[in-house]
């Protein structure tokens, strides 16, 4: 379809900044074709125009990092430290199967639409033996909603038998975890620009995954093109067992095997001294912020400020569920402004780098900024329509600002590729009732598998 939104403001995040009062964009097929001040010149070809009055248009979020099966687990281990909730939550994702993956991923990607979030990493590592090819329901389920996808096949090597924290139940060996992923890859990966369906390869952390799986996982994603993800420098606990175990710290850890670089984004990035922060930065490594689901957890801030000084892509996470109950990607902009500004002052992180970090820093994460992450001609028209014309947003003449600060507006439009994804705060593509349904479902019999 070749589609018209004029009227509204717009906040591009190009690389200049520019923003419209009253702009238009123009869609053609899958594509931005054209984004300027005022109405867009007249076209007798427009299959639709969208009266943007009173609404804010960005680009579609980027969500760097989620844990898409933990939505069948909410609400748990409310006091726990990172450790303590992995303890608690480990006995009952073992009994996660192909149903119950599909149920949370879709309650959590609605979720995410319906925040603005039109690109989704989802870092699924818990294999259950008989519980099939578990990446499989989370792919169709991102093509119901109709969110792009970056499936990261992640591995657990090291289990209690071994000096780990998961059950052996819920562990591969070193074999099963590297055949696992590379028939992921072989299945799953689409490398083109306009694909929906991407792989990364997400050894779990330093704490579950042996050194030579992960040193393994960074030369088979190499050998086939992909990129990398992991867990790293969450928690003071983890950078002591690094310490202990490796005589590294986790960014050292990183480097020797072969986790820092281009192709490389690693989850949350809290405790890294200034010497890794400017090795990160040197290196081009990218960091998924997840400033709930850290606060959830008490686990710290990130340096987010160094590190986009020093260089580093950062982006906006959601992590999963079972540590962020909102589960949304919108409300993320505030709350890293907000930590930002408990670390550095009030002048730390303005709205604008808030929605740069959502957007294009999170298509640096994620290799696509060619692609994504900005509102320019000939990118794919993946974008968000925000209505501010409601009381919540009353008087804020700031646009960009209505959004970070405000209340979350409702999502009066999401486009990705072109096709309608959200429209007046719905998803159009399934029945949000029976996704609810069947999450409440899955989500009872998982607990009374665990006996909970």
């Amino acid at each position: 379809m070749r589609i018209v939104i004029e009227g509204a403001a717009i906040a591009t995040v190009d690389a200049a900044g520019t923003e419209y009062e009253s702009g238009h964009v123009v869609v053609d097929g899958g594509r931005i074709e054209a984004v300027g001040a005022g109405p867009a010149p007249a076209d007798d070809t427009v299959d639709r125009r969208v009266d943007g009055s009173g609404c804010l248009v960005t680009p579609g979020l980027v969500n760097t990092h989620h844990h898409l099966y933990q939505w069948a687990t909410r609400g748990l281990a409310q006091q726990s430290t990172l450790f303590e909730w992995l303890v608690e939550l480990y006995p009952v994702w073992k009994g996660i199967d192909e149903k119950i993956t599909h149920s949370a991923a879709a309650a959590g990607l609605v979720r995410l639409a319906r925040t603005g979030c039109t690109t989704v990493a989802d870092h699924h590592y818990v294999f259950p033996r008989g519980a099939g090819d578990l990446l499989a329901p989370i792919v169709a389920a991102a093509g119901g909603v109709g969110v792009r996808l970056h499936a990261v096949r992640g591995s657990m090597d090291r289990g209690e038998s071994n000096g780990g924290l998961p059950p052996d139940s819920v562990v591969e060996t070193l074999d099963e975890a590297l055949a696992g992923t590379a028939a992921a890859i072989e299945r799953y990966h689409d490398p083109a620009p306009d694909s929906f369906v991407r792989i990364a390869v997400g050894p779990c952390s330093p704490f579950t995954v042996s050194t030579e799986l992960m040193s393994r996982a960074a030369e088979l994603a190499r050998a086939n093109g992909v990129r990398l993800h992991t867990h790293l420098a969450e928690t003071v606990d983890e950078e002591d067992q690094c310490l202990a175990e490796f005589g590294a710290t986790p960014a050292e850890y990183a480097d020797r095997t072969g986790f820092l670089g281009e192709d490389v984004w690693l989850a949350h990035g809290i405790h890294f001294a200034d010497g890794a922060v400017a090795r990160l930065g040197a290196t081009g490594t990218g960091v998924a912020h997840c400033p709930t689901s850290n606060a959830r957890l008490g686990a710290g801030t990130a340096r987010v400020t160094d590190l986009l000084a020093a260089g580093a892509p950062v982006g906006l996470g959601v992590d999963g569920a079972a540590s962020n109950e909102d589960g949304g990607l919108g409300v993320e902009l505030r709350q890293a402004t907000y930590l930002a500004r408990l670390r550095g002052g009030p002048a730390a992180l303005s709205a604008r780098d808030a929605l740069r970090l959502a957007t294009m820093g999170g298509a640096r994460c994620l290799g696509r900024q060619d692609e994504l992450g900005s509102l320019e001609p000939g990118k794919l028209a993946d974008l968000a329509v925000w209505r501010l014309d409601g009381v919540e947003h009353a008087g804020i003449v700031d646009p960009v600002a209505a959004l970070v600060f405000g209340a979350l507006p409702t999502v009066a439009l999401l486009l990705v590729g072109g096709q309608t994804v959200v429209e007046d705060g719905t998803c159009q593509r399934v029945s949000e009732v029976d996704v609810g349904t069947e999450l409440r479902a899955a989500s009872a019999r998982l607990l009374a598998k665990a006996g909970r």
